[in-house]
C-alpha cells in the first residue's frame, strides 16, 4: 500500500478509495482540490492529532508600544432621528499579530520585574486589601468572580484578560500599558497551534482524515452525477448519484459525530 506523504498522493489515495483505476471518479481536479482542503480544515480545527500546545514568546518594541497605546477609528455613529447629529468612536490599539496557524490563545504571561513591585503600588494594595484573611475567604468564588471581570487584572495571579479570534489574527491584550510593558521585555503566550502537514506529512496518512476525504469526495461525486439521473449509458447502465450522495452524507454525519465525542479537545481547553 502507498502511503500518502504530500496533498497529491493523499488524493489520489482518496480517489482509488472510491474506484479510481477500476471505474471512472466523475470528479474534476479542481474539485478534488477542494475538498481535500476542506477535509485538512476541519481536521485541523477539531481533531486534537492536528493541534498542538505550544509556548510563543515576542520580544515587545518601542515602537510597538507607542502604537498600542494609541487609537483607530472605529466607526462613526448616525443618529437614526437626526441625521446631522453624529459621533466618532474610537478604539486603542492595543493588539499584537500572531502568526495565521494560531487557532487560539489560553493566556499572556508578561515576563517582567513586576515581582520587585514595592508595598506601596497599587495592585498590591489591592491584593493586601482583597486577600487578607485566606480563612475567610472562599477562593473557588473569587476566582468565579474575577473571571467575569474582565476589566480588571486577574488579582491571584496576575494574568491580563486577553481577546483573540482566529481570523483577526490579532491578539488583543487589556491592561495599563505604560506600567505593564516596557520594550525589549518578553510576552510568552499558551496557544493551540494548527499543524503543518507539509512539514508532518504523517498527517495525510491519519486514518480519520483519509476517512473523511474520501467521503466528501464521494459526496462531490454523487452531487456530480446527480444531474445525470435517469439518463441511460451505453449498454444500458444508468447513473444513481443520488444514492451514491446520500450514502456520503450519512458517513460524513457519523465522522463528524465521532470527531466530537472522542478526538476533539475539550472547549474548556481552547479559550480566546
Amino acid at each position: 500500500m502507498a502511503i500518502p506523504n504530500s496533498k497529491s498522493t493523499f488524493k489520489e489515495y482518496c480517489l482509488r478509495a472510491l474506484g479510481k483505476g477500476v471505474i471512472d471518479i466523475n470528479v474534476s481536479d479542481d474539485q478534488a482540490d477542494d475538498r481535500i482542503d476542506e477535509a485538512l480544515q476541519y481536521y485541523l480545527n477539531y481533531h486534537s492529532d492536528g493541534v498542538e500546545r505550544v509556548y510563543l514568546k515576542h520580544q515587545l518594541t518601542e515602537a510597538e508600544i507607542t502604537r498600542m497605546k494609541s487609537n483607530e477609528t472605529a466607526v462613526t455613529a448616525t443618529d437614526l432621528v437626526d441625521s446631522t447629529i453624529t459621533a466618532d468612536w474610537l478604539q486603542q490599539e492595543n493588539y499584537i499579530p500572531v502568526p495565521d496557524t494560531v487557532l487560539s490563545v489560553n493566556k499572556v504571561f508578561p515576563i517582567t520585574d513586576q515581582l520587585t513591585t514595592n508595598m506601596f503600588d497599587v495592585r498590591y494594595q489591592l491584593r493586601l486589601n482583597d486577600l487578607y484573611d485566606f480563612s475567610s475567604t472562599s477562593i473557588i468564588n473569587y476566582e468565579m468572580t474575577m473571571r467575569h471581570l474582565d476589566y480588571l487584572d486577574h488579582i491571584l495571579t496576575g494574568e491580563m484578560p486577553i481577546q483573540f479570534k482566529e481570523h483577526q489574527n490579532r491578539l488583543y491584550i487589556y491592561t495599563d500599558v505604560d506600567t505593564n510593558f516596557n520594550d525589549t521585555e518578553f510576552l510568552l503566550i499558551e496557544c493551540y497551534r494548527k499543524l503543518d502537514p507539509d512539514t508532518y506529512t504523517s498527517v495525510y496518512d491519519d486514518m480519520y482524515l483519509k476517512r473523511y476525504a474520501t467521503e466528501l469526495l464521494k459526496k462531490q461525486w454523487g452531487a456530480n452525477l446527480s444531474k445525470f439521473n435517469g439518463v441511460a449509458m451505453l449498454g444500458g447502465v444508468t447513473m444513481n448519484g443520488e444514492q451514491i450522495y446520500s450514502q456520503a452524507i450519512e458517513e460524513i454525519q457519523r465522522l463528524e459525530e465521532q470527531i466530537q465525542l472522542h478526538h476533539e479537545l475539550p472547549i474548556n481547553y481552547m479559550i480566546g
